[in-house]
């Protein structure tokens, strides 16, 4: 042990709790297995200007206490940091004109492909932080109970009933242990809440920095009715592309419009994916286990390396058979959202844009290679936002327009009951035939169940008739 490093510890401990309590909470570190001389080394090193950083991290984390908001504005402070990093060019009144321009021309293109109506509502340009600030509110619904258990099993570890005075599972239990006002594990429960919900915020300033739009991922992350763009990324993407960059903002800009239909004019379909996030998160399994050997290896009270921990995934939780039929629902629905905009953006574009073709296959080519900020979200939440079976999903709508026209294609978004499924997406070239098979045996089996009752009530009128003679 580093008795340098268990220094640093112990002054960090002694100004925040006092010497009794420095004590205890060094005790409770050792008893869990953890070395607090080793975390010195790695968490604060012996420059005294990082212990003192480290130190007002930890007041400022712990003086929130275990209230989410609190957490919430740090990540929301870090998300729009991230978007920042590298600049964040702000939106001309030229930038604006032109996105609103692209998307007006873009409903009326897709009025010709779908027979979903313009989804209405404002038509945003904006900027990387804008783009954080409206839909930071959605990652936190999707991703905040998967954090909310991350910091439970996180603050378990430490749990004075879980561990005795050697570190045992099951023995006898410590007293609470006073930090700030809190007990050991309320600490520990803070800072996995808090580190977990930035991380979140870093994931979604990195998405900033990338996305076209609202709709980039698939999920509806805009609260309300609308289309929004982010001129500079769109310019970004277009630089080096051998299409004009007004080409390719008009077919980023009916991608968007699509998209926007969809979550506008199919009412179950918001609820539907994200109902499958929320199924995911309940009953989540953590692996104390694996996360207690885990913990050994990082500073527990440093929040940069929590984040860093949680990037690498060493809290991922198990998924369960009902989350893994979770995960199938949602990423099933992503695939046909991404396979039914692939088509009808192909469709709309056709008559005016040269490089329509190209531009598609590069976005697929995007889409499959995915980015640091999906791999995080996929790493935090387990969510897989990359749908791998976008193209069996546009084969599968490419069909039904082609044997039976725009209408049935997008009458298939009336129901969940008649939205394609998973075993749909394995063979899609089947999908009409099996659809007619199974509308048929439907018919067969109201017409013999009509015939029974009709039977049924013959019976009964005969009989009826023989007790009146």
């Amino acid at each position: 042990m580093s008795e340098d490093s268990r220094e640093q510890w112990r002054q960090m401990l002694e100004q925040m709790l006092g010497k009794e309590g420095a004590d205890e909470a060094m005790r409770a570190f050792e008893a869990s297995g953890i070395d607090p001389g080793q975390l010195g080394g790695t968490g604060f090193g012996s420059d005294p200007a990082q212990l003192q950083a480290a130190m007002a991290q930890m007041q400022q984390l712990l003086a929130a206490g275990n209230d989410g908001d609190s957490h919430w504005k740090m990540a929301h402070d870090v998300a729009r940091q991230v978007a920042h990093t590298g600049g964040d060019p702000a939106v001309s009144a030229a930038d604006a004109e032109q996105i609103r321009s692209a998307l007006t021309v873009a409903d009326l293109w897709l009025d010709a492909a779908t027979e979903l109506p313009p989804s209405g509502g404002s038509m945003i340009a904006a900027s990387r932080a804008e783009w954080v600030e409206r839909t930071l509110p959605t990652w936190r619904a999707v991703a905040e109970p998967v954090g909310t258990s991350v910091a439970e099993a996180l603050a378990t570890l430490l749990d004075p009933e879980r561990l005795g005075p050697d570190g045992e599972h099951g023995a006898p239990g410590m007293p609470e242990l006073p930090f700030g006002g809190m007990d050991i594990t309320a600490m520990m429960r803070t800072l996995g809440s808090a580190s977990f919900a930035m991380q979140v915020g870093q994931g979604a300033g990195t998405l900033a920095r990338e996305v076209f739009g609202g709709t980039d991922v698939g999920l509806p992350l805009l609260r309300e009715p609308g289309l929004m763009m982010v001129p500079a990324n769109v310019r970004e993407f277009a630089d080096g592309l051998d299409a004009p960059e007004d080409e390719v903002r008009h077919f980023l800009a009916v991608r968007e419009a699509a998209h926007a239909r969809l979550f506008a004019h199919v009412p179950w379909l918001r609820a539907h994916l994200l109902g499958a996030v929320e199924q995911y998160a309940q009953n989540i399994d953590i692996d104390l286990d694996q996360m207690e050997e885990a913990v050994r290896s990082i500073d527990a009270t440093d929040v940069d390396q929590l984040r860093q921990a949680l990037s690498a995934g060493i809290f991922v939780p198990k998924p369960t058979p009902t989350q893994a039929q979770a995960l199938l629902r949602l990423e099933t629905a992503l695939a046909l959202v991404e396979g039914w905009v692939e088509e009808v953006t192909a469709a709309a574009v056709a008559p005016h844009l040269p490089h329509g073709v190209p531009l598609r296959e590069m976005l697929r080519r995007r889409r499959a290679a995915g980015g640091p900020a999906e791999d995080t979200f996929q790493t935090l939440v387990g969510l897989e936002l990359r749908p791998r079976r976008a193209r069996d999903a546009s084969t599968l709508w490419a069909l039904v327009a082609r044997e039976q026209g725009t209408a049935a294609r997008d009458r298939l978004w009336s129901h969940p009951d008649v939205f394609p499924t998973d075993t749909d997406l394995d063979a899609p070239s089947e999908f009409l035939t099996k659809r007619a098979a199974e509308a048929i045996a439907d018919s067969e089996m109201d017409a013999a169940l009509a015939a029974m009752l009709d039977g049924e009530s013959d019976s009964r009128d005969g009989h009826g008739e023989d007790e009146g003679r």
